[in-house]
């Protein structure tokens, strides 16, 4: 399977920035993130995490070498390496976070200053397992993911302080939910959640206030993504009738304002999981990144 990383403006302009054929240790590719300044991007694989290093300018662009594949950079996450596609860098780029999965399941990881120190000691945030990440506030100071507690199957929406503290639970059970992202101000979180009969878009207040659906269609709706700027929103879109959020359908990426008005559909690629799972908006919101599949 060849992974091609690729980032699309709202006005639908794309660039590809590394074509990867996936090899033992660096299989697919999966879920890209922005380093703050556009620096370079972040992507898992293999268990990894890995960064992809620009080479040049080009306007807006961070371009990337063509003449052939680039090395994917390993970054250095201590014992946390079992690194799935939960993972992202807050804006100041101090910490990267990341789901390491152990014991009963996923738990949440900070390592100060990424991949700069060979023997980097991770931090567990997460208290129990199963915790998956999702999203980070504009503070740097609240993480919003999702978790299955009690025993139960049902995966909802919690926030905790990265400092420590309580986790905050913000749905109760009604439906699946998934996919937590914070809007650009940190005053609302959007995910996707089940509860009216298959996975639409959702948004709340930050204390879990004020839930509603944005809107309401016929297809499988997943991993909304505020962007930065506050004036776009986008999301993955699967076929009607998927189930989950499986890997290499023919999938839409999607882009609509923050209350899912002036909808339009930016790209149709073969994709799903591993396609934009975490925030994958550039720093100032002039594109995003994505991860679609060739045989």
């Amino acid at each position: 399977m060849i992974s091609v990383l690729e980032t699309i403006t709202p006005e639908g302009r794309v660039t590809e920035i590394l074509r990867h054929e996936g090899r033992p240790g660096q299989e697919r590719l999966e879920a890209p993130n922005w380093w703050p300044g556009g620096g370079c991007l972040i992507v898992n694989s293999g268990g990894r995490l890995w960064r992809v290093t620009p080479v040049n300018i080009n306007g807006r662009f961070w371009m990337f070498s063509q003449a052939g594949p680039l090395p994917l950079e390993p970054i250095s996450t201590g014992i946390a390496d079992r690194c799935n596609n939960d993972h992202l860098v807050t804006r100041r780029g101090k910490i990267l976070f990341g789901s390491h999965y152990e014991g009963k399941g996923a738990q949440i990881y900070t390592v100060p200053r990424p991949g700069i120190a060979a023997d980097a000691v991770p931090e567990k945030v997460s208290g129990e397992a199963p915790s998956w990440l999702h999203g980070i506030s504009p503070s740097g100071r609240v993480i919003a993911y999702v978790a299955a507690r009690e025993g139960s199957r049902v995966i909802d929406v919690y926030t905790r302080a990265v400092k420590g503290g309580a986790e905050r639970r913000l749905t109760w059970g009604e439906g699946q939910s998934d996919g937590p992202d914070f809007s650009h101000d940190g005053r609302r979180i959007y995910w996707n959640s089940d509860r009216s009969g298959h996975a639409q878009i959702w948004v709340m207040d930050a204390d879990g206030s004020n839930q509603r659906q944005l809107f309401a269609d016929e297809r499988v709706n997943w991993f909304p993504h505020p962007s930065p700027c506050g004036r776009w929103l986008c999301w993955l879109s699967y076929p009607p009738g998927t189930e989950g959020h499986p890997a290499d359908l023919p999938v839409r990426l999607m882009i609509s304002d923050p209350e899912g008005g002036n909808q339009r559909v930016l790209a149709e690629v073969t994709g799903g999981q591993g396609t934009i799972n975490v925030p994958s908006w550039a720093p100032d919101g002039h594109a995003f990144a994505y991860i679609r599949y060739e045989p």
